[in-house]
C-alpha cells in the first residue's frame, strides 16, 4: 500500500492519499451511488461501489497522518490499524468478491451479522469516522494555522467520533488530548522535503475538496445498511 513510495519521499502522506482519491474517484464503478436515498431502491442500490484496496491504502495513509500527533492517538491508530487488517483479511479470503467493500456489507446484513463486534460492517464504519476526523482536523488546521492544536483535536473529535464512544472511550480521549504536540511541529511534519506551509495547504484543500463528498457517500451506503448509528462496544 503505497510503501515504496512513502518510503522515497517521506512527509508526503497528503499527496499520496490524493493521489488514491483520485484514483478512487476516476476508476469506472468507483463512484458511489446512494440510490435507496434517490428513489432508486434495492436493485438501483447494487451499483454502489466502494473499491476495497484503494479505500484501505487510504486509511493507511492517513494513519500515517494521525500516528505524527503522537501517544495521543494512539488507541484510535490502533483500532485504525486492526479495522484494516480485518477488511484485508476479508477481501483475500476472495479478492474477486470482494474488491467491492460494498459486497462484505451486503453478505453480513444477509446473515445478521454487520452489528457483531468483529464483523467486517463495523469495521469499515469506525474506518469511515476515522476519516471523518481526520478531515475535521485538517479542515480546522488549514481555516485557522494559530488554532491550538489540542483544540482543534478536540473539536474534531467531538464533532466525529464523541457521539459514538461509550463514555470511557470517551474519558481516555480526554486524558490522551494532554499529549499533543503544537500545531507548528505537526504541520511540519507533513511537509514533504520540497514544501512549504502554502503548498502543503493547498494540497490539504485539494485533498478534502475530494475526501468530503466521497465520504458523504458512503455515509448514504451506511444509512442503507442501518449501520450509522452503530455505537462502540
Amino acid at each position: 500500500m503505497k510503501r515504496k513510495l512513502m518510503d522515497q519521499n517521506m512527509g508526503s502522506e497528503i499527496r499520496c492519499a490524493i493521489e488514491e482519491l483520485s484514483v478512487m474517484v476516476k476508476v469506472k464503478g468507483a463512484i458511489l451511488v446512494p440510490a435507496a436515498e434517490h428513489g432508486g431502491g434495492d436493485h438501483a442500490h447494487e451499483a454502489a461501489h466502494i473499491p476495497t484496496r484503494p479505500f484501505l491504502s487510504l486509511c493507511s495513509l492517513l494513519l500515517q497522518v494521525l500516528d505524527k500527533i503522537g501517544p495521543t492517538m494512539a488507541v484510535l491508530s490502533q483500532d485504525i490499524h486492526q479495522n484494516i487488517r480485518r477488511l484485508e483479511t476479508k477481501h483475500e479470503s476472495d479478492p474477486s468478491t470482494y474488491s467491492n467493500m460494498v459486497e462484505m456489507l451486503k453478505n453480513e446484513a444477509t446473515e445478521g451479522i454487520a452489528r457483531n463486534v468483529t464483523s467486517c460492517s463495523r469495521a469499515f464504519v469506525w474506518l469511515t469516522r476515522s476519516l471523518d476526523f481526520t478531515v475535521a482536523l485538517l479542515q480546522n488546521l488549514v481555516r485557522d494555522p494559530g488554532q491550538n492544536m489540542q483544540q482543534a483535536v478536540e473539536e474534531s473529535y467531538n464533532i466525529t467520533l464523541k457521539p459514538w464512544h461509550r463514555w470511557i472511550s470517551s474519558a481516555a480521549s480526554k486524558v490522551a488530548l494532554m499529549l499533543v504536540p503544537d500545531n507548528e511541529t505537526f504541520i511540519s511534519s507533513l511537509m514533504a522535503k520540497d514544501e512549504n506551509y502554502d503548498n502543503l495547504k493547498l494540497e490539504i484543500e485539494n485533498l478534502v475538496s475530494l475526501l468530503v463528498p466521497y465520504l458523504e457517500e458512503i455515509h448514504s451506503i451506511l444509512r442503507f445498511y442501518h449501520l450509522d448509528r452503530l455505537k462502540s462496544n
